[in-house]
């Protein structure tokens, strides 16, 4: 039986996430125009679950206890990613994508900072992304460019952007088969991304690489499959932004495609998987176990 909880571990490492963000922001900020900071911060530091830099942490900090990897570019990685990762939550927002009000309880970005400097904050933070993560010393320079190449894989036609494109086409069939492509790409991809990175940051070997690999595919599934469930089951209060807005619009969920009890047991699956691949890195017992229970344990 599992001795080992999130409640102490995962405040912390969010906190260690808002550290790092803080002062890479704060670096960005001395070089960009004052608007456009403000922005760029408002999207940035406004909390979250951070789950794609914790997860990239803890795959580096799992590996690194071996191979003494990990440290700056491991800490790099995580702020790109969710530079990344807020990036595309402004765009997404913006009224010619998902036109949303509401984000983590706050207005969204073009609804505080309008539409063309939303755009731009978006623009910056994508490209400051590859910034942060390829600047480092000589002696890195082989390694960050392998984490360069694992984020832009991830975030772009091949990963979340193409998946966006999927989950907007009009003529979308409501078939599992490409529910799964869709949400490989347009959610999973930078989480396996995160995971994929943390380990490559720590040092990874070939068989470590490996289980990040198949973790994050289960994990990015996971997690997907339970936002679908709480935009069904969830109120907005608990959820930050709007519920149900994908039954509205249209759209195939794994709920709307499979039913309610099959998504379930279908993210209850995937997370096994994903224990099993961890197990052979920290046994049963540890963050990266319980990281993958709560991609479908949360309620918001």
């Amino acid at each position: 039986m599992s001795t080992f909880t999130l409640e102490g571990w995962l405040p912390a490492q969010q906190k260690r996430v808002e550290t790092l963000l803080a002062g890479r922001m704060e670096s960005i900020a001395r070089r960009s125009p004052a608007r456009l900071a403000e922005a760029m911060r408002y999207s940035l530091l406004d909390g979250g679950k951070r789950l794609r830099p914790v997860l990239c942490l803890a795959f580096s900090d799992a590996v690194a206890r071996a191979s003494n990897g990990g440290g700056e570019p491991a800490n790099d990685a995580a702020c790109a990613l969710e530079c990344i990762h807020t990036y595309s939550l402004v765009h997404d927002d913006l009224p010619a994508m998902d036109d949303d009000d509401l984000r983590r309880g706050r207005p969204t970005n073009h609804k505080v900072h309008g539409e063309a400097m939303a755009i731009l904050a978006g623009d910056a933070l994508l490209t400051d992304a590859f910034s942060l993560l390829a600047s480092g010393s000589p002696a890195e320079q082989s390694l960050r460019g392998r984490l360069v190449a694992e984020l832009a894989l991830a975030a772009g036609a091949g990963g979340m952007v193409g998946g966006q494109v999927l989950d907007i086409a009009e003529d979308r069939p409501a078939e599992l088969d490409y529910l799964q492509r869709l949400h490989r790409m347009k959610t999973g991809a930078l989480i396996k991304a995160a995971c994929r990175m943390g380990a490559i940051a720590g040092g990874a070997d070939a068989q470590a690489l490996d289980a990040a690999e198949i973790y994050g595919d289960a994990v990015g599934l996971a997690f997907q499959i339970a936002d679908d469930l709480l935009d069904v089951t969830a109120s907005a209060e608990a959820m930050g932004k709007p519920t149900g807005a994908d039954a509205a619009a249209g759209r195939h969920t794994f709920p709307a495609v499979v039913g309610l009890e099959r998504s379930r047991q279908m993210a209850k699956d995937h997370v096994a998987r994903a224990l099993a691949a961890v197990a052979p890195l920290e046994g049963a017992d540890g963050p990266l176990a319980a990281l993958a229970r709560y991609s479908i344990e949360r309620s918001s």
